[in-house]
């Protein structure tokens, strides 16, 4: 019998947590949402105990991957696993509140929204280090997508199934799902809420790295190159067409040199990327209709 929610949790090495996080989830939801939900926990083939405690773990769906394939590949494998119409993530490694994820459902449920996600609310929600970094990531996410977002890359929210499915194949199978899935469902225009929350300190230790931001980097100018080109080739177009412009004025109208060949190069290529703007523009508008 399908369910109306499936909370999916993405599971790797969080043998030390994980039924703390499982008994605290169910206990909740059997007194607010009992019949109406589903659990699937997802392991990444970790490699300390956690899957033998899954698997001993009763009331719950439990899919074990081969292989480590990521963060948002484990989304990925539990959203196409799901029953329920609305899909919620929401990590095991006990940063997340379970009354976080009824509040999003009530958010989700009957109205026009096909994604809650939820905004933490605290201005350094992660370790000190990392923030400089999240900060950087959400300037850019904000000017590709010509939207504020709150919170670009929380783990708990809530998808409606049948338009995430959809673009599942362009979400990333990283750390990023949560940046490129909201990046994607945003340039599509569809409506998105962002409620706030509270989190904790999650246990164990995270795998996020500066190598997990360089990516995030360059799958956000993916996505955008997808959906909207123009906002990475036009400033990249005028910047060179302004610094060979001015770097030909002085030799040229002060010196009386001539043209210098290097502003004139720097001019060209400032054009020619206006003009693959313009044709990557048009692909992008013929590849989105696949999609829908």
């Amino acid at each position: 019998m399908s369910k109306e929610l499936s909370i999916v949790i993405p599971c790797y090495n969080e043998g030390g947590i994980i039924r703390t996080v499982l008994v605290e989830l169910i206990d909740f939801l059997e007194a607010s949402l009992a019949g109406k939900y589903e659990i699937l926990v997802v392991d990444d083939c970790s490699t300390d105990d956690t899957a033998d405690k899954l698997d001993k773990f009763p009331g719950i769906q439990v899919i074990h991957h081969p292989v480590n394939r990521g963060y948002g590949s484990a989304i990925k494998t539990g959203i196409r696993q799901a029953q329920g119409k609305f899909v919620a993530t929401f990590d095991g490694d006990g940063q997340h509140n379970p009354t976080d994820i009824v509040k999003l459902y009530n958010r989700i449920v009957g109205k026009d929204l096909v994604l809650v996600v939820g905004a933490r609310s605290k201005i350094f929600h992660s370790k000190y280090w990392r923030m400089p970094g999240k900060w950087f990531l959400g300037w850019l996410a904000n000017y590709l997508s010509k939207t504020r977002i709150p919170d670009l890359n929380s783990g708990l929210r809530i998808f409606k199934k049948e338009v995430i499915i959809r673009y599942l194949h362009l979400c990333s199978d990283r750390f990023s799902f949560s940046t490129t899935s909201t990046l994607i469902l945003l340039h599509r225009q569809y409506a998105i809420d962002f409620l706030p929350i509270d989190v904790r300190e999650r246990a164990g230790k995270s795998t996020v790295s500066m190598m997990t931001g360089y990516e995030t980097i360059i799958l956000i100018l993916r996505v955008i190159c997808l959906f909207e080109p123009l906002r990475i080739f036009i400033p990249f177009s005028v910047f060179l067409v302004i610094v060979g412009t001015v770097y030909g004025v002085y030799p040229f109208f002060i010196l009386k040199k001539g043209l210098v060949p290097g502003a004139l190069l720097i001019i060209l290529a400032g054009i020619l990327i206006f003009f693959f703007g313009l044709l990557a523009d048009q692909i992008s508008s013929l590849r989105k209709e696949k999609y829908e």
